[in-house]
């Protein structure tokens, strides 16, 4: 079409017009005749949006150019007009011609412009995805160019869903409310989607059908094993997937296997069979394997190293994750000693027979010295916080593993995304040194809470703040309280919790994470006092035990503190023990009522205060390796008891008031080893602790019979004694290739000793079963979850005195982005709790199963919410077991 209308201007330059001599607008241009002209004027015509001079450039003629007529030049023009495709006609024609001068006019005929899209056939979110990906602007020229990619791009979108037989129609009609624009109609008819019914592999005899099917990720037939598989064809993931049977059979030692062809049979509208067949080939063994060029390792070592023996089945994917992909992989063990510039390349020395000998060919080159250490993207924190947590120091030679501990000690920080950590090498091969940058990105992770919990039928308000990047040296200093001094790693919570007249309870805490800011050695301490007034209600039912639980503490280890409380943030690894109970479901007898009392307090009052106090430190090991910690914690908890004896057994055969003052003096220690990867969402690595929480022996020196009937609670319990232990374990596995599909399993053990049968502690028990939270906290108790059973239910009321749990968590994430940690996960758990060793039976647990999610959001903290079924009764008591939920809720400004 353009050449005829570009041979249709020649012709109007060759026509013989006659006219009368004076008259310049009539002439003859002869085209078997050309001859010269200055350009004298140039006009633009039949365009309403364009810039005229604009065009006048882009055709390539101006005023005062000599062009030959007819001649290359118009040609030129208009070429250069029709490649910009934003005309449907262009002609240039001579206007005027008076002696040597030639006046011009380019007409040119506008594209139409594209004022609407209707889509048909298609949902809401189909929709979207077609003009993200088509990109049909609103006032863009139409062209059939871009018609015919929006047809191929919606075709491919549908493609990709398991429609192979979609159809597209687009039409163009004018838009009469505007003059030269156009309305597109987009009707889609995606006909049935596609799917496989069958997949036949032909030629196949040494390998199993079942195992190529399984390598096929993306392409999978309508089997019952596939329910929760695709089934839609692709034709993309098809090709990828025959590459993956081909993978697979290279595995099985059959390295010359290919596939001959494939076939796509329609059985209906909606399925199809596919046929492959295969040509297998030999099976082939490793042979021999040399090797040349090393002189900082002996053969025997690496061979030794590589783990691959003569007679194995040749598997080239398992031989090259043994030379460089596997954490204890060759190639690692030279980056580890500072060869940045090592390289080895497998060759196959000779094949014969059955057997391929291998010849590694290593280049060590020199070792690397680290140069420069940079940090960026601290936006916030403080570099030093940053740069004493990574292992890789320059002048040090450079250590691949180093690096990957470094990532994972910044991860561990809690201030910056986990995800978002690159390390960067830069190398530099002519001065044999190499500089490595750390990019981080800041998150969020302050919190302002404002959260209400219900449990044992009462609303518990909560207001806390906790600031985990805080600086005290900054105090002082004005400038830096936007809106508080922030950026040197330190920990500050503040928190209150009241439900009026009834409870109330206030606790502060610190933690400096690097005490004298060159050794991870931590300091914390920690403050609270609880006041329960049990006559603020006219009515408390005794099915309410008040042995609930006890003050968490702080531990900068992450292990609890004493009690079930808030573990807190641990410089050496997040701990999965240390969350407490913040929110959540109380012990609660549904015929427990209530009702508030306005009245002042007064001496017959039952009132219980709980005054503690605690200061913590930690520090690492170097043995057995450098995951390892202890932490020591001395703590002092005060109760303060007014007419009590109604409520706690200890008291109740006291002719008193039920009242007094006992006291909880302790000393823990806690061995613990650390490896996680990410405390947020983990994927792999362990965590172990062996706690041990003990109070001095006062029965042994100081002369009191407790045996002595007579003697009175407060004589007897003034000062409590006990030995406490706690062993605690979780793995981390990563299941699917992408490592997002995690396992998470873990065991607790605990046991709550004596020193005198006659005075065994009426605190620091366990108290198990349901979400392992307390809508408050005013006794010393440790409050340990069994999901799907209620709250407390597997533990007599007066607590246990041993305990054990077994999990088993696969989890998945929905989001890891830093403005919001999301994943589900389902569950499988078992425990029981007894009060000593006479009863006690390991395999006597309590089972359960069920699903939940977890969201951590910065200004929130974590929140979830589990579903669980219990499995077996309590004591003969079905209804504390079955289906059970089981909340956290929380919400903060």
């Amino acid at each position: 079409m353009q050449k005829l209308k570009f041979f249709f201007i020649l012709f109007l330059f060759s026509l013989s017009v006659h006219a009368q001599v004076n008259d310049n607008t009539n002439f003859t241009i002869r085209y078997s005749s050309p001859q010269n002209y200055t350009i004298a004027g140039i006009n633009v015509s039949g365009i309403r949006y364009l810039d005229s001079n604009v065009l006048i450039q882009i055709s390539g003629l101006a005023v005062g150019d000599e062009i030959t007529v007819p001649g290359d030049q118009i040609t030129t023009a208009i070429k250069k007009l029709w490649g910009h495709q934003m005309f449907s006609d262009v002609r240039i024609e001579a206007s005027k011609i008076e002696g040597s001068n030639i006046w011009l006019d380019i007409y040119l005929q506008e594209r139409p412009k594209l004022s609407d899209v209707n889509f048909y056939g298609v949902s809401k979110g189909e929709q979207d995805d077609i003009t993200e990906k088509v990109l049909l602007l609103k006032g863009s020229q139409v062209t059939d160019n871009q018609l015919n990619n929006a047809e191929r791009i919606i075709k491919n979108i549908f493609l990709e869903k398991g429609f192979l037989n979609t159809e597209v129609n687009i039409v163009q009609r004018d838009d009469t409310a505007d003059v030269n624009s156009v309305i597109l109609d987009i009707n889609v008819d995606k006909k049935e989607k596609v799917k496989i019914d069958e997949i036949v592999f032909h030629g196949v005899e040494e390998v199993k059908t079942s195992m190529l099917e399984k390598a096929m990720k993306k392409t999978n037939a309508k089997k019952l094993k596939n329910f929760f598989k695709t089934k839609k064809f692709n034709e993309e993931k098809f090709e990828e997937d025959k590459q993956n049977v081909i993978k697979k059979y290279n595995e099985k030692g059959y390295r010359d296997a290919i596939l001959v062809k494939d076939s796509i049979t329609k059985i209906e509208d909606d399925l199809i069979r596919l046929d492959i067949w295969v040509e297998e080939g030999s099976k082939y063994y490793f042979g021999d394997v040399n090797w040349v060029g090393n002189t900082i390792y002996p053969p025997e070592y690496l061979n030794a190293y590589l783990g691959i023996k003569k007679g194995d089945v040749f598997d080239q994917k398992l031989l090259n994750k043994r030379l460089t992909e596997d954490d204890d992989a060759v190639g690692n063990l030279y980056l580890d000693n500072g060869y940045l510039f090592f390289n080895l390349d497998p060759v196959e020395a000779r094949v014969e027979n059955d057997s391929i000998d291998l010849e590694m060919r290593i280049y060590e080159g020199d070792q690397a010295t680290i140069n420069k250490v940079i940090i960026e993207g601290n936006t916030k924190t403080h570099e030093h916080v940053a740069r004493r947590e990574i292992r890789t120091i320059p002048g040090d030679l450079f250590s691949k593993s180093k690096i990957i501990r470094s990532v994972r000690e910044l991860s561990q920080l809690g201030h910056f995304d986990p995800e978002a950590i690159n390390p960067n090498v830069i190398p530099h091969p002519e001065n044999g040194t190499v500089d490595i940058k750390y990019e981080l990105q800041e998150k969020a992770n302050d919190q302002i809470e404002l959260s209400g919990g219900w449990g044992a039928n009462m609303f518990v308000g909560t207001v806390g703040l906790r600031f985990s990047n805080f600086s005290v040296r900054n105090i002082m200093n004005k400038e830096a309280w936007r809106p508080l001094p922030t950026g040197d790693g330190q920990t500050l919570s503040l928190r209150a919790q009241t439900s009026g007249k009834f409870y109330q309870s206030y606790s502060v805490s610190f933690i400096e994470p690097w005490l004298g800011g060159k050794k991870p050695n931590s300091f914390s301490v920690s403050f609270s006092h609880s006041r329960v007034n049990y006559s603020a209600n006219n009515y408390y039912s005794s099915a309410y035990s008040p042995y609930g639980s006890g003050y968490g503490g702080y531990s900068p280890y992450g292990y609890g503190g004493y009690g079930g409380g808030y573990g807190g943030y641990s410089p050496y690894g997040y701990s999965p023990y240390g969350y407490g109970g913040a929110y959540g479901y109380g012990a609660y007898d549904p015929g427990s009522m209530y009702q508030y009392d306005d009245a002042e307090t007064s001496d017959d009052d039952q009132i219980q205060v709980t005054t503690s106090f605690a200061l913590g430190y930690g520090y690492r090991l170097s043995w057995p390796d450098d995951f390892f910690t202890v932490y020591h914690e001395l703590s002092l908890e005060h109760y303060k008891l007014q007419n009590m004896s109604g409520y706690y057994y200890f008291l109740s055969d006291d002719d008193g008031s039920g009242g007094g003052g006992f006291n909880n003096l302790s000393f823990k220690t806690a061995f613990g080893r650390n490896s996680v990867d990410n405390p947020l969402y983990s994927r792999n690595g362990s965590e172990f602790s062996l706690a041990v929480q003990l109070t001095p022996p006062f029965s042994l020196f100081n002369d009191v019979d407790y045996s002595n009937p007579d003697l009175t609670s407060e004589e007897r319990y003034k000062w409590i004694e006990y030995h406490k232990w706690n062993l605690k374990g979780a793995w981390f596995t990563p299941v699917s290739p992408n490592r997002n599909l995690v396992l998470h399993t873990k065991f607790e053990y605990g046991f709550l000793g004596y020193f005198d049968k006659n005075r065994r502690s009426p605190f620091e028990r366990f108290r198990v079963g349901g979400s392992g939270m307390s809508g408050y906290n005013f006794y010393g108790a440790d409050i340990i979850s069994l999901r799907g059973y209620k709250d407390y239910s597997l533990s007599p009321t007066t607590g246990s005195n041993m305990y054990n749990k077994l999990t088993m968590e696969m989890r998945y994430p929905i989001t890891l982005k830093p403005s919001a940690t999301i994943y589900v996960l389902g569950f499988l758990e078992a425990g029981n709790a007894w009060m000593d060793f006479e009863n006690y039976n390991p395999f006597d647990l309590k089972r359960s199963a069920g699903a939940g999610v977890r969201i951590f959001l910065p200004m929130f903290g974590l929140m979830g919410i589990d579903w669980g079924y219990g499995f077996d009764s309590v004591n003969g008591d079905p209804s504390v077991g079955g289906s059970q939920f089981h909340f956290v809720i929380g919400q903060q400004f």
